[in-house]
C-alpha cells in the first residue's frame, strides 16, 4: 500500500475509533518538522498535535535542559497563537528562544512553586484551548499525571511538550519510565560545523526519538532549530542514509 495511503487509513481508524469511544476532542492533524527524514518514521507524517510529547537532554543536558528548551521552542514557533511555558526555574533565556524561532511576543510564562503546581498548571493550559503550544518544564512525570495531560490535550488539540529536567544527571533514567506520551525524544549537542573563516557554525544536535507510539524509534543527525523554527539535514548528509539511523528494531507502543 502506498505510504501516503496508508497514513490515511491510519488517521481515519483513529478517529472511528475515538467517536467509538464517546470522544469530543479537537481535531488533531500533525506538525510536520519539515525535514523528511524525521517526518518518515513518524506514523502521520509529523508530531501529532492534541497529543503529550516528552523532551529532554542528553547527558548533562538532562539537567540545565538548554538543549531541550531549544527543541520544544523550534516545534512550539511552528504552531499558531500564544505559547503557553511553566517552569519552576527562573533561567529561561528568551533571547536563545528567539534564535529558534519563538518570539517573546508569543510567550506566556507561568512560575509554579513545585512540579505538582506546574502539572496543574500544565493540565489547565492544556484545557484552556486557544493556544498553539503549551510547555512545561518537569522532573517527575507518572502514568497518572501523564495520562490527565494527554486527555488535556486531546480535548482542546493543542500540543503538550513536557521537557524533563532533573537535578542530578543520575536522575535522569526516570525518562525510561512508562508514561502516556506519544512520542519521547532525547537531544544532545554534536560539534558544530566547521567554517572557511575564523568563528562557530550552525549548532549540530543528536536527536533520538526514544519511544513512538505505533511506530519504531531512530536516531537522526540535524542541524538546530534556525530562526523560523526549523531544524535542516547537514549537507554532507542530506539524502544519504547516515542521516536517519533505525534504533532498536522493535514496535514502540
Amino acid at each position: 500500500m502506498p505510504e501516503p495511503v496508508h497514513r490515511t487509513v491510519i488517521s481515519e481508524l483513529r478517529e472511528r475509533i475515538g467517536r467509538l469511544e464517546g470522544g469530543q476532542g479537537a481535531a488533531r492533524g500533525v506538525l510536520p518538522f519539515g525535514v523528511a527524514e524525521i517526518d518518515r518514521v513518524l506514523p502521520e507524517g509529523g508530531l501529532a498535535r492534541g497529543s503529550l510529547h516528552e523532551v529532554t537532554g542528553g547527558g548533562n543536558g538532562a539537567v540545565d535542559g538548554a538543549i531541550a528548551a531549544l527543541f520544544a521552542a523550534g516545534i512550539a514557533a511552528r504552531t499558531a497563537g500564544p505559547v503557553l511555558w511553566c517552569l519552576t526555574r527562573r533561567d529561561l533565556f528568551a533571547p536563545a528562544l528567539m534564535q529558534a524561532g519563538l518570539s517573546p511576543d508569543r510567550l506566556i510564562c507561568v512560575e509554579a512553586g513545585d512540579d505538582k503546581q506546574l502539572l496543574a498548571c500544565f493540565e489547565e493550559g492544556l484545557r484552556h484551548g486557544g493556544l498553539g503550544a503549551v510547555i512545561a518544564e518537569v522532573a517527575k512525570l507518572s502514568m497518572v499525571a501523564s495520562r490527565r495531560l494527554q486527555l488535556a490535550a486531546e480535548s482542546s488539540g493543542v500540543i503538550a511538550l513536557a521537557i524533563r529536567r532533573f537535578r542530578r544527571v543520575a536522575e535522569a533514567a526516570a525518562f525510561g519510565q512508562p508514561t502516556a506520551a506519544v512520542t519521547r525524544w532525547r537531544v544532545s549537542a554534536l560539534p558544530s560545523a566547521p567554517l572557511p573563516v575564523p568563528g562557530v557554525g550552525r549548532a549540530r544536535w543528536r536527536v533520538e526519538l526514544t519511544r513512538c507510539r505505533a511506530g519504531e524509534g531512530a536516531v537522526f543527525e540535524v542541524e538546530a532549530c534556525d530562526a523560523k523554527g526549523r531544524l535542516s539535514v547537514p549537507a554532507l548528509l542530506a539524502g544519504g542514509p547516515a542521516a536517519a539511523q533505525p534504533a532498536e528494531r522493535r514496535a514502540a507502543s
